[in-house]
């Protein structure tokens, strides 16, 4: 090999330059590319520094999330016990829990704290060292686990979590196992910020897109026209008097009972699994597939439960508003059925993933016409033998005869709901 040019070192050669890696670091890296859940990463760190000597008793961690209803998730690890996860909401750092802990002094900016729990005038300034202590723990870390990216928690928008170590062996830790583990910290924060980080992409995805179009997202469907068919149970629903209501009211009001009014409509959607597709001002568009050994009747029967359920909700949400003194919400529902185009469709840079084709135009015009029939809940002549095929007497659709739609040639036969299956609500 020829000698370097002047000024530049040579590189050792191949077994003087092997990186000396400990087994706690060694399984933070050796990844093989491969995700791994957050649990299962944080129990293989823990195990391996016990069996590399560090006596742990307990490690806990808290991970910050991009989630509307969940700040962080904590972990916790205890010896012979696992790991186990506890979702926190956004109002825990309000709370005493939080306030009156070491993690709110660390996103403060401490560099570390440390509590000796064995000595006599060790101080009791946390409101986790009593249980502790309690548990037999005599020594106990804090410390800060920096992330590049992500929500802040920190002081100032900073991005900084934490890890803590517990230990019930007498003497606690000794200063080379605390410098050991003060060592892993970029390592350890560095691995778990790329698992949180694919866990955050996941939980955005499914929260503006939903669930299944989420996982075609991340699964590499994003080129603007890709999409495909499927066969589906279609749903549409308004809030009737909207615009009126938002003229009337300010702002702040408005968006609260949006939000309790999707609730009451969404919620039954997914727990009859449907997707929910898109909001369009106070209209949600959603659809009932008809999956892998499953029929159209079936997707149907869920599209009309999920109805029903839907009104029942809302029955109870204006319950709550008449003894506020504030007048009741009512709602439109077309439902149809019909193949439709699901994949990505917009502009070049701007691409949104929902659902088109005909029968979307068809139960669009299904919804408006509730209004003139003055019902509820509109189904389509297909939806309805769907239904009333697979169903017994008690719980067919009824026909309210034949009405024009805008833009079909013919008048469509419409059916609903009994009227004893919608008393209460109407």
């Amino acid at each position: 090999m020829s000698d370097p040019a002047p000024g530049v070192k040579r590189l050792p050669s191949w077994p003087d330059s092997r990186l000396v890696l400990t087994a706690a670091a060694r399984w933070l890296l050796d990844h093989d590319g491969k995700v791994m859940p957050m649990s299962e990463l944080f129990d293989g760190f823990c195990r391996h520094l016990v069996e590399e000597g560090v006596p742990l008793f307990r490690v806990t961690t808290g991970l910050p999330s991009m989630h509307p209803l969940t700040a962080t998730r904590a972990f916790v690890w205890q010896r012979d016990q696992g790991v186990r996860m506890a979702e926190r909401g956004h109002d825990v750092f309000q709370t005493d829990e939080y306030l009156k802990s070491p993690i709110a002094v660390i996103h403060e900016g401490a560099a570390a704290i440390r509590r000796q729990l064995e000595q006599p005038d060790a101080p009791m300034d946390f409101g986790i060292l009593p249980e502790l202590k309690a548990l037999g723990v005599t020594d106990y870390l804090v410390l800060p686990m920096r992330f590049t990216q992500g929500p802040g928690m920190g002081k100032k928008g900073q991005n900084v979590s934490f890890m803590s170590f517990a230990t019930d062996r007498p003497g606690g830790f000794r200063p080379e196992e605390l410098s050991y583990l003060m060592e892993l910290m970029p390592l350890i924060a560095l691995r778990m910020e790329l698992e949180a980080g694919r866990r955050m992409t996941r939980d955005l995805l499914t929260t503006y897109l939903g669930q299944s179009p989420a996982e075609r997202v991340l699964k590499g469907d994003l080129q603007r026209g890709q999409g495909y068919e499927v066969e589906a149970a279609i749903w549409l629903s308004d809030l009737r008097g909207f615009t009126a209501f938002s003229d009337r009211n300010e702002t702040v009001e408005v968006v609260a009972t949006l939000d309790r009014y999707f609730d009451a409509m969404a919620g039954p959607i997914h727990a009859h699994g449907g997707e929910v597709l898109k909001f369009i001002g106070d209209g949600l568009l959603a659809i009932f597939r008809v999956e892998d050994g499953s029929t159209l009747e079936a997707a149907c029967r869920r599209a009309l439960t999920a109805g029903e359920d839907a009104f029942a909700g809302l029955h109870e949400l204006n319950q709550g508003r008449a003894i506020a003194g504030v007048g009741p919400l009512r709602v439109g529902l077309g439902l149809h059925v019909g193949k439709v185009v699901f994949g990505n469709i917009g502009a070049r840079d701007r691409l949104d993933f929902t659902v088109i084709g005909r029968a979307v135009n068809e139960v669009a015009r299904l919804e408006a016409q509730t209004k003139a029939v003055d019902r509820p809940l509109l189904a389509s002549a297909a939806f309805a033998d769907a239904i009333n095929r697979a169903s017994d007497a008690a719980y067919r659709l009824e026909s309210v005869g034949f009405h024009a739609l805008r833009g079909v040639r013919e008048p469509q036969e419409l059916f609903t709901l009994p009227a004893e299956r919608l008393a209460g609500y109407e």
